[in-house]
C-alpha cells in the first residue's frame, strides 16, 4: 500500500483528507513543516500533501529542506492551496511541485490526482532503473574493452589516458617498461597455451608488486608497462625492479623452461623525464632498449642514460680518438652477431645499400629440424643451435651478418657473394657444424636468395 504524508495545519482539511485516502492509501498526518521533515529524516512515503500557508514554516520552506533529504529528492509533492492565482500556481512548480490542489479540494479530484502522479512515479522510477542498468552495462563493455582479454590488465589507451589523468593534477610516480627476454623460445618449444600462461603468471607478479592507485598494462606481446604511483625515488624503484625480476624468473625457472627466459625493465620518473605518458613512454623504452642491448635481465633508468650522454658531451674528442675507441669495443673477429629487432634495421640499410651499389649480397636461412623421425628435446635443440650460431660465427667474415629468426631458425647476410659463393659458405658452415654435434637427432639444411633492394622490379 503506498503511503501518503499530509503536512496541513488545520484539523479540519488533516480529517477530511483521512477520510478521503485511508480506504486506499496508508495515511500519515502531521500539523507543522518540523514535524515533517522529521519524519522524512527515516521515514519513507510516495507522496506529500503540502499545505502552502502554515505558521513558524510555510509550504515553500519546507519543500525547500525536503529536497536536500537524499532519498527524498525526487518524491513528489503536491501543494494544498487556497490561492487559485496564476503567480501562486507558477511558484508551486517553480518550488518544485509537481501538482497542486485548491481549497476546497474535491474528493474525486484529489484521488485522481494522486493516482495519476504515483503512476506517473511509478513509470519515472522504473525508467530511472533502466537507465541504471543501462549506464552499469555501458560501464562493463567499457571496461571489458579496455582491459586486455588475456591478462585482464588495462590496455595501452587506456593507460594512456589513465595516466595523463592523474599527471594532470601533479600525481608523480615512475613508469615502467617490463619486457621478457626470450618469450618466443616459450611459445615456439612449449606451445602457446604454456605462451598464454606465462603472461598471466607475469600479469598476476605485477599485480602483486602493484599498490592501490599503480595503473598495470600489456602493451601487447610479452610487453608490459607499470605506472607507479607516488614513487619517484631511485632506490625504492630500483629495489621494486629487483624484487619484479627476480620473482618473475623464479617462477619462469620453476615451469622447467628451458629458454633462458628473462625480464627487463626502463625506467622514467616524473617529473625529470616527462610530463605526459608520451614522453615517459618513449624515455623508458629508450632505456629498456639499453637494457637489451646490455646483457638483458636487469632494469636502468632513463635519467642514468642522459647523465652519461652529459658525462661525455662535456668531452670533446677527435676523430683519432673516437675510432681508437670504437675499436677497443669491438673483438674484430668472426661474424657481426646482432638480435633480431636490431638486425631488422640493419637489413633495410643493406637493401638501400645495394640499390645504390648494385652490389652482390646474398640472404640465407639455416633451419634446424629433426632427422630420421627422431624427438629431440628443448634441450637438444638449443644446445644444437648454439652449435650452429658457433659454426656461422668462425665461418663467416666479419662483414657478414648475422641473427638467430627463432629456436630452429638463423638468418646470415653475405656481404660481396654471388649464389655460388654463398652456397660455398653455407655448405662450410654445414660441415663445421657436424663436426662439434655430437647427436645425430637433428640435420641443418638451409635455402639461399639474393638480396635486392624494396625497389627491384619483377621479372
Amino acid at each position: 500500500m503506498k503511503t501518503i504524508l499530509v503536512v496541513d495545519d488545520d484539523n479540519m482539511n488533516l480529517s477530511t483528507t483521512r477520510e478521503v485516502l485511508s480506504g486506499k492509501y496508508k495515511v500519515i498526518l502531521v500539523k507543522k513543516g518540523q514535524q515533517a521533515l522529521s519524519y522524512l529524516e527515516n521515514g519513507d512515503c510516495d507522496v506529500i500533501l503540502l499545505d502552502i500557508n502554515m505558521p513558524e514554516m510555510d509550504g515553500f520552506e519546507v519543500i525547500s529542506r525536503i529536497r536536500k533529504i537524499e532519498k527524498h529528492q525526487n518524491t513528489p509533492v503536491i501543494f494544498l492551496t487556497g490561492d487559485n492565482d496564476s503567480e501562486t500556481e507558477t511558484r508551486c512548480f517553480s518550488e518544485g511541485a509537481i501538482d497542486f490542489i485548491g481549497k476546497p479540494f474535491v474528493p474525486a479530484v484529489m484521488l485522481s490526482r494522486i493516482a495519476r502522479i504515483l503512476e506517473l512515479d511509478e513509470l519515472r522510477r522504473s525508467l530511472a532503473d533502466k537507465l541504471e542498468q543501462k549506464i552499469r552495462e555501458v560501464s562493463d563493455i567499457k571496461s571489458k574493452t579496455n582491459r586486455d582479454a588475456l591478462t585482464g590488465l588495462w590496455n595501452r589507451e587506456y593507460t594512456e589516458e589513465a595516466v595523463n589523468s592523474m599527471l594532470r593534477i601533479g600525481v608523480k610516480g615512475a613508469l615502467l617498461m617490463i619486457d621478457m627476454d626470450n618469450f618466443k623460445l616459450i611459445n615456439d618449444n612449449y606451445g602457446h597455451i604454456a605462451g598464454d600462461k606465462t603472461l598471466k603468471m607475469f600479469a598476476d607478479t605485477m599485480r602483486d608488486h602493484s599498490s592501490e592507485g599503480d595503473v598495470l598494462c600489456r602493451i601487447g606481446g610479452d610487453e608490459f608497462i607499470m605506472f607507479i604511483k607516488d614513487v619517484t625515488e631511485k632506490d625504492a624503484l630500483s629495489k621494486k625492479a629487483k624484487e619484479i625480476i627476480s620473482d618473475i624468473v623464479k617462477k619462469i625457472d620453476e615451469c622447467n623452461f628451458n629458454t633462458d627466459t628473462s625480464v627487463s625493465i626502463g625506467i622514467s620518473i616524473v617529473p625529470e623525464d616527462g610530463n605526459e605518458f608520451a614522453k615517459l613512454y618513449n624515455a623508458a623504452d629508450k632505456a629498456l632498449y639499453y637494457v637489451k642491448q646490455n646483457g638483458k635481465n636487469s632494469y636502468h633508468f632513463f635519467s642514468d642514460k642522459l647523465a652519461a650522454e652529459k658525462d661525455r658531451g662535456e668531452k670533446t674528442v677527435d676523430l683519432k680518438y673516437l675510432k681508437d675507441l670504437m675499436n677497443r669495443a669491438d673483438s674484430g673477429n668472426g661474424v657481426f652477431h646482432l638480435d633480431f629487432d636490431n638486425f631488422h634495421h640493419i637489413y633495410n640499410f643493406i637493401c638501400r645499400f645495394v640499390e645504390r651499389s648494385n652490389r652482390d649480397v646474398q640472404i640465407v636461412l639455416f633451419t634446424l629440424s629433426e632427422s630420421n623421425n627422431a624427438k629431440p628435446d628443448a634441450s637438444e635443440t638449443e644446445a644444437a643451435m648454439e652449435l650452429l650460431e658457433q659454426s656461422i660465427y668462425t665461418s663467416l667474415r666479419r662483414s657478414d651478418i648475422s641473427t638467430r629468426y627463432s629456436s630452429r631458425q638463423m638468418i646470415v647476410i653475405l656481404m660481396d657473394a654471388n649464389t655460388v659463393n654463398g652456397d660455398m659458405v653455407a655448405e662450410r658452415v654445414i660441415n663445421d657444424f657436424y663436426k662439434i654435434y655430437p647427436g645425430s637427432n637433428i640435420k641443418v639444411d638451409y635455402g639461399i636468395a639474393k638480396l635486392e633492394s624494396k625497389n627491384a622490379k619483377k621479372v
